[in-house]
C-alpha cells in the first residue's frame, strides 16, 4: 500500500541511527575533507582562468611586434621595415611564444598521449610544433618561407578560446558555489554554562543550538523553543518568509527572521538537506550521459580524421608538385580547423548549467541519462498520497467492530501504535487522539510492514493497522464491512489478527494537481494513479483529474508489475513516488522520480528527486529535459558543422579557383564555433526560468 505507514521507524532503523551517531566523528572528518576538496578545486579553477588570461595578454603583446616585422604582413599592408638580423628577432619572439603561450597545449599533448586519448590538445600542439620547427629550420638555412606569424596568431586565438571556455564553465558552476556558501561555518551550541561557538561540522544529532535574529540556520533541526519567520527562499524558491513555531522543522542554510529560536539538531551537516543537494549536483556533473559519451567519441574520431586528413593533404600537394612549405601550410590549416575544441565544450557547458538550474528549481538530478531521457516520457504514473493529494489526513469516522470494545478504546490502541510514526495516516490518527485528549499508551516492538501497514504490541496485545489489500491478501474477513465514500481511505485495526475496528481518513487534492495533469495532456503525455488505496477513492480522484486510468489496492511487490505492463505496451514510463514503498516501481520505470519535501531527499532508487511534493514539478522536469537535450544537440551541430565547409577549403580543394584559407583564419573559425557553443549554452538559463 503506497500510501500507508511509509514513515514508520522500525527498531532496525533506530539501531542504524545509533550507529550513525557513534560514527559521527568519522562523518565530521569526511565533511572537512570534502569542504577542503571543494575549496581546493574552486581555487584551482580560478587559478587556471587567471593563467590563461595572463598568457593570452602577454602572448598578444609579443604577437604585435612579430606581425609588424613579418614580411607577409608588410606585403599585405604595403610598408617596409627591415634591418640586419630581423629574422633572428622574429625567431626569438616566436620561440618565446611557442614555449610560453603554447605551454598549456604542449603539456596537454603529453597528458593526452599518456592517457592514450588524443584529442584537442594533441591537434593544437602538433600544429604549433610543426609550424615552429619548420619555420625555425628556414631561419637557419632551409629554403622556403617561414610562417611564424601564423604560429603566433594560432597560439593567441587558442589561448583566447580556452580563456573564454574556462570562464564560461566557472560561471555555469556558480550556482553550486553559491549553494556551498549558504552554510555558515559556526553555530551557537547550548551548554550547561550558556552557549559556545563551535564549527558547524562538529554538531551532532540532538545537540541544542541557539539561532539569533538574522543568522543563517546552521543545520537541519526542530524548534523546541521560540518562534520566528524563516526565509527559505534559497531552499524552496518561495520568496515569502515562513512562520515557524515549536516542533516545526527548519532547514540548514535558511535565514532566521527577527526572533531568536532554539533548535534540536536533526542530523549532522553532511547529512543535512543542503549538503545532500550539493552532493547530488556534484555527482550529476561528474556522471556522463549517452549524449556526452557521443561527444567524446566524436572528438576522438575527429582527432583521427584531422591527423589523417592533414597527412593526406601534405602527401597529395607534394605529389602534385607543390613545394613543402605550401603543402605543410595546408596540412597545418586542416589540423587547426578540425580541432575539437568546441566539441569538448559543447556538452559539459550544458550539463553544468542544466544541473545547477535544475537544483535551483527544486529538481535534483542523480542520473544524467534519465534526465535527458525525460524528453521521451509519454506516460507518467503517480503515487497518490502527498503527490496528487496533500497527504494531510484527518479522521472522518472510526468505529469498533467488537462488542467488548468501544470506539474510544480503539482510537487509543491505534494512536499508541502510530505514536512513533511520521506517516500522514499516523499523523491524522494522533491528531484526533490529541483533540479528544486521550491518554495515549506506549507501544513495543513496533515494525513497519512495507506498503501494508504497521504492527506492534500495545497494552500487551498484538495490534496491526492495515490496508484493505492486506485483508484480501491474508483472507481476513470483516463482518459488516463499511463502504468508504469517494474521498475516504479506510484502514483496519487488528487485534491478534482479528478485525477490531476501522478508521476512515480523508485527504484533499493539491491545488496544482489539475493544472499539472492538464499540462501533461497538452504535452500528449498520459497520466495514471498507482496506489494501495481502495478502488472507490482512487476512481474518484482519477475521474476528477481526468486521468487516463488507475491501479488501485496494489501492494508494493505488485507495483513493479504494473509498470512492466505499461512498458510492454511500448510506453516510456516515468514513475513518481515516495522512494520507499515505491522503490521497485521507481527502479523499473524508465525514469524514476522521487518526491520529498524538507529533508527527505535520499531516495536511493530514484533518478530525479523533486524537493517539493508538487505534481507541477513533473511537467517542469520534462520541459527541462527536453530543453537540455535540444541544447546539447544544437551545440554538437555548432561544434562540428563548420568542418564540412572549412576542412576542404583548408586542404585547398578550391585552390584552382583562388579560394583558400590559412591557419590563422582556420583558428578564428574554430574559435568562433567555440564562442557560438558557449553563448548557445548560456541561453539555456533563460529557457529553464
Amino acid at each position: 500500500m503506497s500510501n500507508n505507514n511509509s514513515g514508520h521507524q522500525s527498531s532496525e532503523e533506530k539501531h542504524d541511527k545509533q550507529n550513525k551517531h557513534d560514527h559521527q566523528e568519522n562523518h565530521d572528518q569526511h565533511n572537512d575533507h570534502n569542504k577542503h576538496q571543494n575549496h581546493d578545486h574552486g581555487d584551482h579553477h580560478k587559478h587556471m582562468v587567471k593563467d590563461f588570461r595572463r598568457r593570452f595578454w602577454i602572448s598578444l603583446a609579443a604577437t604585435i611586434p612579430l606581425l609588424f616585422l613579418s614580411s607577409m604582413i608588410q606585403d599585405w599592408f604595403g610598408y617596409t621595415f627591415d634591418f640586419e638580423g630581423k629574422g633572428y628577432v622574429i625567431f626569438a619572439i616566436a620561440t618565446f611564444l611557442f614555449f610560453y603561450g603554447g605551454w598549456p597545449f604542449l603539456k596537454g599533448l603529453f597528458n593526452e598521449l599518456k592517457e592514450k586519448q588524443p584529442g584537442m590538445m594533441t591537434l593544437i600542439a602538433l600544429a604549433i610544433t610543426v609550424a615552429y620547427v619548420y619555420s625555425s629550420a628556414i631561419v637557419f638555412g632551409l629554403s622556403g618561407k617561414p610562417f611564424f606569424w601564423e604560429l603566433a596568431t594560432l597560439i593567441v586565438v587558442m589561448l583566447a578560446g580556452h580563456w573564454i571556455e574556462m570562464k564560461s564553465v566557472m560561471q555555469a558552476s556558480g550556482a553550486l558555489d553559491k549553494l556551498m556558501e549558504l552554510m555558515p561555518d559556526t553555530a551557537h551550541k547550548i551548554t550547561d554554562d550558556g552557549t559556545e561557538e563551535i564549527k558547524v561540522n562538529k554538531l551532532k544529532e540532538d545537540d541544542k543550538v541557539l539561532v539569533k535574529p538574522g543568522e543563517k540556520i546552521p543545520t537541519d533541526g526542530i524548534i523546541y523553543e521560540g518562534s520566528s519567520s524563516v526565509d527559505e527562499s534559497v531552499i524552496t524558491g518561495e520568496s515569502k518568509p515562513v512562520k515557524k513555531k515549536k516542533d516545526d522543522e527548519v532547514v540548514g542554510g535558511s535565514i532566521n527572521g527577527n526572533s531568536s529560536i532554539k533548535i534540536k539538531v536533526k542530523s549532522s551537516q553532511d547529512d543535512s538537506y543542503l549538503s545532500k543537494v550539493i552532493g547530488m549536483v556534484q555527482e550529476a556533473k561528474k556522471k556522463k550521459s549517452k549524449t556526452q559519451h557521443l561527444a567524446d567519441r566524436a572528438a576522438f574520431w575527429l582527432t583521427i580524421i584531422a591527423i589523417t586528413a592533414g597527412t593526406i593533404t601534405l602527401a597529395v600537394w607534394l605529389f602534385v608538385g607543390k613545394d613543402f612549405n605550401f603543402a605543410l601550410t595546408r596540412m597545418v590549416t586542416v589540423m587547426v580547423i578540425a580541432c575539437p575544441h568546441a566539441l569538448g565544450l559543447a556538452i559539459p557547458l550544458v550539463v553544468a548549467i542544466s544541473t545547477s538550474e535544475s537544483a535551483k528549481n527544486g529538481l535534483l538530478v542523480r542520473n544524467r541519462t534519465a534526465f535527458e531521457n525525460s524528453r521521451k516520457i509519454d506516460t507518467v504514473v503517480f503515487d497518490k498520497t502527498g503527490t496528487l493529494t496533500l497527504g494531510e489526513y484527518g479522521i472522518s469516522r472510526y468505529e469498533s467492530l467488537q462488542d467488548d470494545m468501544d470506539k474510544v478504546e480503539l482510537l487509543k490502541l491505534a494512536a499508541g501504535l502510530e505514536k512513533e510514526s511520521e506517516h500522514p495516516i499516523a499523523t491524522g490518527i494522533l491528531k484526533k487522539a490529541e483533540e479528544e485528549e486521550l491518554d495515549i499508551p506506549d507501544s513495543e516492538d513496533m515494525e513497519n510492514m512495507t506498503g501494508e501497514g504497521v504492527k506492534g504490541k500495545v497494552n500487551g496485545e498484538d495490534v496491526k493497522i492495515v490496508s484493505p489489500a492486506y485483508l484480501d491478501k491474508n483472507n481476513i474477513e470483516v463482518k459488516d464491512k463499511p463502504k468508504p465514500d469517494k474521498t475516504e481511505t479506510l484502514v483496519y485495526v487488528l487485534i491478534d489478527d482479528e478485525p477490531a475496528g476501522y478508521i476512515g481518513l480523508s485527504d484533499k487534492l493539491r491545488e496544482t494537481s489539475k493544472e499539472a495533469i492538464k499540462n501533461l495532456k497538452e504535452m500528449e503525455i498520459e497520466s495514471w494513479i498507482l496506489t494501495g488505496d481502495n478502488e472507490e477513492v482512487t476512481k474518484s480522484i482519477a475521474d476528477e483529474l481526468d486521468l487516463k486510468g488507475y491501479f488501485a489496492e496494489v501492494l508494493p511487490d505488485q507495483k513493479q508489475d504494473k509498470i512492466k505492463e505499461l512498458q510492454k505496451e511500448g510506453k516510456f514510463v516515468a514513475m513518481t513516488g515516495d522512494g520507499v514503498n515505491d522503490a521497485p516501481a521507481l527502479a523499473q520505470a524508465d525514469v524514476g522520480i522521487a518526491i520529498g519535501s524538507g529533508t527527505d531527499v535520499a531516495a536511493e532508487t530514484a533518478d530525479i528527486i523533486l524537493v517539493e511534493s508538487d505534481p507541477m514539478d513533473v511537467t517542469k522536469l520534462i520541459g527541462f529535459g527536453r530543453a537540455t537535450h535540444k541544447k546539447m544537440i544544437q551545440n554538437l551541430i555548432y561544434a562540428t558543422a563548420y568542418n564540412v565547409v572549412a576542412l576542404p577549403l583548408g586542404a585547398g580543394v578550391l585552390f584552382w579557383a583562388g579560394i583558400m584559407i590559412n591557419p590563422a583564419v582556420g583558428a578564428i573559425l574554430m574559435s568562433l564555433s567555440t564562442v557560438a557553443v558557449a553563448i548557445n549554452a548560456q541561453f539555456l538559463k533563460k529557457k529553464l526560468n
